[in-house]
């Protein structure tokens, strides 16, 4: 990820965070369209999620020039990510309705420089929670044998 990168993401993030309920909407929506199975993660009151998830891409999308201060965070969030069943191919599917929702959020200024600059911030971040995670142990019933 440069700096680029880092504007680019930045600057059209604002955009983004202009209709965050639309947005989480949108994005929620394409979620358990191309991955229902993930459905059941998700209790209670979707605008609430909602909010909570741009709230914590807001703040990862502002502290990318301090990865240092984002990382523990990440990490945090990755594991406790794991008590929820979350694993590491719904990663991929979260990144492709990210993008997905990105497109029709940000319309013709989705540029395939756009699409790589927000796939590389997501693939950081989305790696930093999964490599938490793994430091999680696996409760022995859970197990697959």
């Amino acid at each position: 990820m440069n700096q680029e990168q880092i504007q680019l993401v930045q600057s059209t993030f604002g955009r983004v965070r202009n209709d965050a309920d639309g947005v989480a909407s949108l994005f929620y929506g394409r979620l358990f369209e191309i991955a229902p199975e993930v459905r059941p993660m998700f209790r209670g009151d979707m605008t609430a999620q909602g909010r909570k998830l741009m709230t914590a891409l807001a703040l990862a999308v502002d502290s990318l020039t301090r990865l240092e201060s984002l990382i523990p965070a990440l990490e945090s969030l990755g594991r406790k990510h794991v008590q929820y069943g979350v694993q590491d191919k719904h990663y991929d599917v979260v990144g492709e309705a990210l993008l997905w929702t990105l497109e029709k959020a940000l319309g013709r200024a989705f540029t395939p420089e756009l699409r790589l600059a927000w796939t590389t911030v997501y693939t950081l971040l989305a790696t930093t929670m999964q490599e938490a995670a793994r430091e999680v142990p696996v409760p022995v019933y859970a197990r697959v044998s």
